[in-house]
């Protein structure tokens, strides 16, 4: 019986992929696991439709990948059946490494870069198979002479990229996020062992880097979500700061696992497997019960904070561009200490102040190519005055309880 299936995809339609191992890969548990991550983190208690996780998106960035290289192959670019399928088991596996609500507790349960996780995870499913991986690796790592097949995973054109940047307008209702990526992909040639687009595509492209700068001011810096997302690290925080006083919390098991344990990248790569593999047990589903056990739980931070995030009774926040006075924000602190009659050493769980930063464009490093119709090759940022701004964006802010 063939393991092929077709999945409904609420955005490219129905999608199948023509490699066996792809199936095999989607059916294994760390795999599945990604049903119960979100792709947004708590964006959804912003846009209600958000609610989209990392395992649809895996899906649908193999699918453009798989396009993408069908695209180069009718151009005469030469890739082989197995660097294909090689390609298309980088990408799938991509976001494999995410922890519960994808990037918002991104050290706050192991202090090691989802990426470094993704790399290990994928060596260990690469044992399971008798090293069927080894070739996906090596791309994914960028250590492999075509690499442009890397670009393709990972760079500022890639397919990543490309398809949360529709899903997320889509399951948002956010049409500036809204890119014209059958374009883009029928216009991706190689020069030299690059990606690169051809001409007649720059202005999808400048379309692209356009909605990716607003979409990140719009939905994945939305103060509502950051308010959220910050109130759930500080929890953490607490909770490691209880336990190291030896304070039983009501923290699920595996949650306990990774609170009781430090664990950094080299302890990682001597004991994988029993590491990952409770990695692996957790999801969303996790975090969440923590936090209802926490409701009427002794310590007040942890149970103001538990019920506050469940209830969507969220923090205020407010941005600056320069950072905010110090007699602004002891202001603010003397406030938590008052209304909501705490010690002031606990107040750093409840008043919180930091940046964020956003930079839709570099032209540091691995530009987005333009192939010219006379045959050579230009940066983008060279040939149009439309690019997005190319500097880091930073942003102060503060956030405090709404009394």
């Amino acid at each position: 019986m063939s393991k092929k299936k077709i999945f409904n995809d609420p955005i490219y339609g129905l999608i199948r992929f023509p490699y066996e191992i792809i199936y095999d890969l989607i059916e294994h548990p760390f795999f599945q696991r990604l049903r119960r991550i979100s792709q947004m983190g708590f964006s959804d208690m912003v846009y209600p439709g958000a609610r989209h996780t990392r395992f649809q998106h895996a899906l649908g960035a193999t699918h453009l990948t798989l396009r993408a290289m069908d695209t180069l192959q009718d151009k005469g670019i030469d890739i082989s059946e197995e660097e294909k399928e090689a390609t298309s088991i980088a990408i799938l596996l991509h976001d494999i490494g995410h922890g519960p609500f994808s990037h918002t507790l991104e050290n706050s349960i192991l202090n090691i870069h989802h990426e470094e996780i993704s790399v290990e995870l994928m060596k260990l499913m690469n044992e399971d198979l008798n090293g069927q991986m080894n070739l996906a690796i090596q791309i994914y790592q960028n250590k492999y002479h075509k690499s442009f097949l890397h670009q393709l995973v990972s760079s500022q054109l890639d397919m990543d990229r490309m398809d949360y940047l529709i899903r997320d307008s889509y399951f948002t209702g956010v049409a500036e996020g809204v890119i014209g990526y059958d374009r883009i992909i029928s216009m991706l040639n190689v020069v030299d062992n690059s990606l690169v687009v051809e001409e007649k595509g720059i202005h999808s492209v400048e379309k692209f880097l356009v909605s990716r700068r607003i979409m990140y001011w719009q939905v994945y810096l939305h103060k509502t979500g950051m308010a959220a997302e910050h109130m759930l690290i500080k929890f953490f925080n607490r909770c490691k700061d209880l336990n190291n006083q030896g304070v039983e919390l009501p923290l699920v098991e595996n949650l306990m696992f990774f609170m009781k344990n430090k664990i950094g990248i080299d302890e990682l790569r001597r004991n994988p497997r029993k590491i990952l593999t409770k990695f692996c047990l957790l999801d969303d589903v996790d975090v969440l019960s923590s936090l209802k056990n926490f409701i009427d739980y002794q310590d007040f931070i942890l149970s103001y904070l538990s019920k506050c995030i469940l209830q969507r009774k969220l923090f205020k926040i407010i941005f600056n561009d320069v950072a905010f006075e110090r007699d602004f924000i002891e202001q603010h602190r003397q406030k938590i200490v008052s209304s909501l009659n705490v010690d002031l050493e606990k107040t750093k769980y409840l008043l919180i102040h930091g940046t964020e930063s956003n930079q839709a464009y570099t032209t540091r490093k691995d530009e987005i190519l333009i192939l010219k119709k006379n045959g050579t090759v230009r940066p983008i940022s060279g040939l149009t005055e439309k690019i997005a701004d190319t500097n880091v964006i930073v942003k102060y802010f503060l956030c405090y309880p709404r009394f």
